[in-house]
């Protein structure tokens, strides 16, 4: 527990606080404490993880996002969705454009690279994050104490007007839809928007998807041509981004965000800005890179020959991961070799694969490579990068919701 606000002031020691000379009793004036308040420690109230933008595993900047791109390319935990058949493309990058003096060093930024003046009734262009289940049982919802939440976050464009940041329950297929107004172009503004607690639909108490916050960029009539749901109901798709501008009608177009926050409550706290190594682990749990090629003879794996073509070795992919995750590699030609002999036979990422994943724990997986020749039945070998790859080449560990 913790004061804030003005420290107590005691009272006057009188003669029946002393007996023999000991202190007794210290009293407070009931009016020095009229004004505090006490509150409990609040750690990890920020219900989205990476708000601060800083952990950009995959890279600072990924171009030509258009239909079919959906996916995390730079800030991590923060996905770009574009569906329906639109035309636009975008450019995300991890900038540092961010507002003065709040203690913020990075942003996402998505740049209208392809224009669209108008949009089919399908196409959509969305920010989304997800959340576990087990991670928002506090919150109560599908019960009569169901808790409100409040948003807030920093946000800039050179497109002024209104936006749409809408929930969605994915255990239940339930959402709520509330608006925000860009006022001033290019020019940093917080925004707080509060959603009341949802009674109906508990979240599933487990590692998958149940929770998502979306921040609409354009919405098509499909999605903008009823109502805005602006209380917890049943999904209805046209109620969901009613209003919302459309950022790809001119390559002129930015939206940047940061200091995003959602918690428990009907008002916004500061932001809670956590230790770099901590807001990483926390992103590690939904994607890794084990190892990143270093160019040449950077280390992969070691194993054995299992026979005179076919190589096993123990891959170390990292620990407390959300499920058993996807392995990606890169497969250029040459970008590996299997060194034993004092040679290495060098192959492609075709001749590479993963089995045998495990998630108890720390999470490892067999490593296997075929096609080998010159090796021999129980010869120690190793498998690594080759000098064919620069650093800009990972091998990947995804258990993305």
């Amino acid at each position: 527990m913790s004061y804030i606000g003005k420290t107590p002031t005691p009272a006057p020691l009188t003669s029946s606080d002393i007996t023999d000379g000991i202190i007794t009793t210290t009293k407070i004036a009931d009016s020095s404490v009229t004004t505090e308040k006490i509150v409990a420690d609040t750690n990890f109230r920020n219900i989205i993880i990476n708000g601060d933008m800083s952990i950009a595993q995959r890279g600072t900047s990924a171009t030509g996002l258009t239909n079919g791109s959906s996916a995390y390319h730079t800030v991590d935990r923060f996905q770009f969705a574009e569906s329906g058949s639109p035309s636009a493309a975008f450019t995300q990058t991890q900038s540092t454009d961010v507002p003065t003096g709040q203690g913020f060093a990075k942003s996402l930024k998505m740049d209208c690279t392809t224009a669209q003046s108008s949009l089919g009734a399908g196409d959509l262009i969305r920010i989304r994050t997800t959340f576990e289940g087990q991670n928002l049982q506090y919150l109560k919802k599908g019960t009569s104490s169901a808790e409100s939440t409040t948003f807030s976050f920093w946000v800039k464009s050179s497109k002024t007007g209104t936006y749409i940041c809408q929930l969605l329950d994915k255990d239940n297929t339930r959402s709520i839809s509330k608006s925000y107004t860009i006022s001033s172009a290019n020019t940093w503004e917080k925004k707080t928007i509060t959603y009341d607690g949802d009674t109906t639909g508990a979240f599933t108490n487990d590692n998958g998807s149940s929770l998502q916050c979306i921040w609409w960029l354009a919405a098509g009539s499909g999605s903008s041509s009823g109502t805005l749901q602006t209380s917890w109901g049943a999904t209805t798709t046209a109620n969901t981004a009613v209003g919302q501008v459309n950022l790809a009608d001119s390559t002129s177009n930015d939206w940047y965000i940061t200091g995003v926050q959602l918690e428990a409550g009907t008002s916004a706290s500061d932001f809670e800005f956590l230790p770099f190594d901590v807001n990483f682990e926390r992103c590690k749990r939904y994607f890794t890179i084990p190892v990143r090629s270093r160019g040449s003879d950077t280390p992969i794996a070691n194993g054995t020959m299992y026979n005179a073509t076919d190589f096993y070795g123990i891959f170390e992919v990292g620990k407390g991961m959300r499920a058993s995750p996807t392995l990606s590699a890169p497969t250029g030609t040459n970008f590996y070799g299997l060194v034993g002999n004092a040679a290495s036979d060098l192959f492609t990422g075709s001749d590479m694969s993963f089995g045998n994943i495990t998630n108890d724990g720390t999470c490892k997986a067999r490593i296997e490579v075929t096609s080998v020749s010159g090796k021999s039945q129980g010869q120690g070998a190793w498998v690594r990068f080759e000098a064919a790859t620069d650093t800009d080449d990972f091998i990947s560990a995804s258990a993305e919701l």
